[in-house]
């Protein structure tokens, strides 16, 4: 059985993320108190009722305490049966905007009677103990739902293939940097083509982007340095056990140099058979 525990901060969006999982063919279960998890294991694993794929959402709805959160984990261990965590998480002027907008409150606002800024950063303090046993890390702060929802498809749908799932990702440090990242590439110390006319409003998702990029020494030579290192290191992460590894590639924008290093990188890992997944953050934005 492939078991999937679905947590992170409220508003960050899971229910997204669960309806996602289940279009791909995961058995989702919601809103389990942390102390029930041993014993939905325990079920699921029962003979003719063995499910094959299943994601339970554990969030602050269920936890207390930051010691419910770690004695469940504990005694998920105990029983030795494989399972991996995905972790929701967002900034939290996005997550007040996001409580805003729905005119919806905060779970602990309620239970505790404390302001929003409060309950987000008691909420952060009780999830740690998900966050750093996370497997998965995603950053939904600039995603949209559409976005989110992909993003999770392409992560688990590539999970059982391959040892390592790996993340190729384009960005514009203007809009910050992501948090899920484990390696960041600068590309900014590259020629611009934002400043040619007729390229300015392309992206390097477009052929004469890339030749602008790519037509300079400089930018070989640094594609072939990060190659280098990808072509050491990567296997080092997949021996070390890492199971997600995101690589980001930014440039001022996230439109232009950064779109096609990153398209170059994945291009590689692919004729290495790593099977990258390639997502554009910040492509659609307006400069």
């Amino acid at each position: 059985m492939e078991l999937l525990v679905v947590t992170g901060l409220s508003g960050a969006g899971k229910s997204l993320a669960v309806n996602a999982l289940e279009d791909i063919g995961y058995f989702c279960i919601d809103n389990i108190p942390a102390g029930l998890m041993p014993r939905l294991l325990d079920f699921a694993l029962q003979g003719e009722t063995m499910l094959e794929k299943v994601a339970v959402v554990v969030d602050i709805r269920g936890c207390r305490t930051k010691s419910d959160v770690q004695e469940a984990l504990t005694s998920m261990d105990s029983r030795q049966v494989p399972y991996r965590v995905l972790f929701l998480d967002a900034s939290d002027d996005v997550l007040a905007r996001r409580y805003k907008e729905t005119r919806r409150i905060h779970p602990l606002c309620v239970q505790e009677g404390v302001s929003m800024t409060d309950a987000i950063e008691q909420e952060r303090k009780i999830l740690q103990p998900f966050f750093e046993r996370a497997d998965f890390v995603v950053d939904t702060s600039l995603l949209s739902a559409a976005q989110n929802k992909e993003r999770i498809c392409k992560l688990f749908l590539h999970q059982n293939q391959q040892p390592m799932v790996l993340t190729i990702l384009s960005f514009g440090f203007k809009y910050g940097l992501p948090k899920e990242a484990d390696v960041v590439f600068d590309v900014r110390c590259l020629p611009n083509p934002f400043y040619i006319p007729e390229l300015k409003e392309k992206t390097g998702l477009d052929s004469d982007v890339v030749d602008y990029v790519m037509k300079f020494e400089q930018s070989q030579e640094l594609l072939h340095r990060i190659l280098e290192l990808l072509d050491y290191s990567l296997p080092l992460y997949i021996k070390e056990g890492k199971s997600q590894l995101t690589i980001a590639v930014g440039c001022t924008g996230g439109k232009h140099r950064s779109i096609t290093f990153a398209r170059k990188i994945a291009e590689h890992c692919q004729n290495l058979g790593y099977g990258p997944i390639l997502y554009h953050r910040d492509q659609k934005r307006v400069l």
